[in-house]
């Protein structure tokens, strides 16, 4: 459900979304693109959400104007040889080499990324190199998924096999857990380093437990990841550039 506010000059858009019981407060989160995402109890009403919004309408705006200096520096993308772009917290040069009588592949090389194409249109080199971040992100992913998991008492006993996860690109968030407990996961993720990977990762098994962002399920969050709110903001920053296709 889609509302807005006005403060000032600024019209704020926002998504509520209705959160089954326990969740008991109504709690408003500003993604690093910009998008305003509030979560309220089944039972609020939108009067309720709106008047809340309203509440800490100058804290919003704020975090917007924050997200709009960030973007300000981050130049449209290219895809042409001396670009950079990111895998795994690193930053990687592309070669983008054209040849029609070879395979269109990419490989890491070293420090470059180098990809070999039949045609040097943007939209063609991209469309190659998500691929290969998809695949890496398969790749990635499940072993972390292994690693994270594996460690978590509590999550063996609700789900004795292993969560499945699948790829889904998405502009507002890194991941997200279905009612059926499967893990969603956007494949930019693996452009960012491991810890900020994992922290997605811990951050979506622990809604496995408490299916909204109520205390129990923070107080379970920082039992399982202690520094869970730094990796958050390290990769918050790292959002518009990981990003930006």
């Amino acid at each position: 459900m889609q509302r807005f506010i006005d403060y000032g000059e600024e019209r704020i858009v926002f998504d509520i979304r209705f959160l089954p019981t326990p969740a008991r407060r109504i709690a408003i989160h500003v993604d690093p693109n910009g998008a305003v995402q509030v979560d309220a109890p089944q039972e609020a009403t939108a009067s309720e959400v709106i008047a809340a919004v309203r509440l800490r309408a100058r804290w919003i705006w704020q975090r917007l104007l924050e997200q709009r200096s960030r973007t300000r520096h981050v130049l449209p993308r290219e895809y042409v040889s001396g670009e950079t772009h990111f895998y795994l917290g690193k930053r990687y040069q592309l070669k983008v080499l054209l040849d029609q009588s070879a395979p269109q592949s990419v490989k890491l090389l070293g420090g470059r990324l180098e990809i070999v194409t039949h045609s040097k249109e943007a939209g063609q080199v991209r469309g190659l190199l998500d691929g290969w971040y998809r695949q890496r992100a398969e790749e990635v992913f499940g072993r972390r998924l292994l690693e994270c998991a594996g460690g978590l008492r509590w999550l063996k006993q609700l789900h004795p096999a292993l969560p499945s996860f699948r790829l889904r690109s998405m502009r507002t968030q890194w991941g997200s857990c279905s009612p059926q407990g499967e893990l969603v996961l956007n494949p930019q993720l693996v452009k960012a380093p491991r810890h900020c990977i994992d922290y997605v990762i811990f951050h979506e098994l622990c809604h496995l437990k408490e299916h909204n962002h109520s205390p129990q399920y923070y107080r379970l969050l920082l039992r399982v990841l202690p520094d869970w709110e730094q990796r958050k903001m390290e990769l918050d920053g790292l959002a518009e550039m990981l990003l930006n296709r």
